[in-house]
């Protein structure tokens, strides 16, 4: 295994050797934290308020996306943990799974189906994570912005980013960059295991950023093919 990753904690050591990895093996992070060392707009000093509250945001998403088995979380505590997204339902670990982890949760939306350009009801943990693998091959890059409070219910503003170098449902590359800015709730209990997320941000700054690339020919030609007005040479 490789030394310990320098923003991330519970990777590597003796207490993952028995972790279960669900796509396998540990997360490298080497190419997405090259990306976030280029883009970042503050390097906060290390043991500051905002180092530790973004090295502890990290560590949370990459148990949520990398590890199977809910048992193996450290910084989370599984079995009080609850998500919700925009003021909406508040999830369990065992929700989130259900409807296909952490992509699927964090973009959730009430939009008709039609209008969905990405919709969680659809995906899984293999499809979402292969889907936005391809869009950002160096990584989707996270920092924190500012701390406005501390433990136990750490609020914090963040901003996400990457560059659509990979299509997306048709849609390809741009190589532009784009980012998600939100606001985030942690809840965390005297041990700063996390029990309770609150995140704030509108999934449409991500999802907007890929409908800049045009569409592929294959891709128009199978919507031709699937709409009788299209394939007719009409319009809606």
């Amino acid at each position: 295994m490789g030394s310990e990753d320098k923003y991330r904690s519970f990777i590597y050591g003796d207490g993952e050797k028995n972790t279960q990895w669900r796509f396998g093996s540990p997360p490298n992070y080497d190419v997405v934290n090259k990306l976030f060392e280029e883009g970042r707009t503050h390097e906060w000093a290390k043991g500051s308020s905002e180092e530790k509250v973004q090295r502890l945001v990290k560590t949370f998403e990459m148990e949520i996306f990398h590890k199977s088995n809910p048992e193996d979380y450290k910084i989370i505590n599984s079995t009080k943990f609850r998500f919700s997204l925009n003021g909406g339902k508040e999830l369990t670990i065992q929700e989130i799974g259900k409807m296909g982890g952490g992509y699927n949760a964090f973009l959730q939306t009430k939009l008709p189906k039609e209008l969905r350009i990405y919709d969680p009801k659809q995906e899984t943990f293999s499809t979402s994570h292969e889907l936005f693998t391809t869009v950002f091959p160096r990584g989707f890059a996270l920092e924190i912005l500012e701390v406005l409070s501390g433990p136990p219910r750490i609020v914090y503003k963040f901003r996400h980013w990457g560059f659509m170098e990979g299509p997306f449902k048709g849609h390809a590359p741009t190589g532009e960059k784009v980012e998600v800015y939100g606001m985030s709730i942690f809840h965390v209990d005297e041990e700063m295991r996390v029990e309770k997320v609150e995140f704030f941000h509108d999934p449409s700054q991500l999802l907007s950023g890929f409908l800049k690339g045009p569409l592929t020919e294959s891709s128009v030609s199978t919507a031709s093919a699937s709409c009788p007005f299209l394939s007719a040479g009409g319009a809606h």
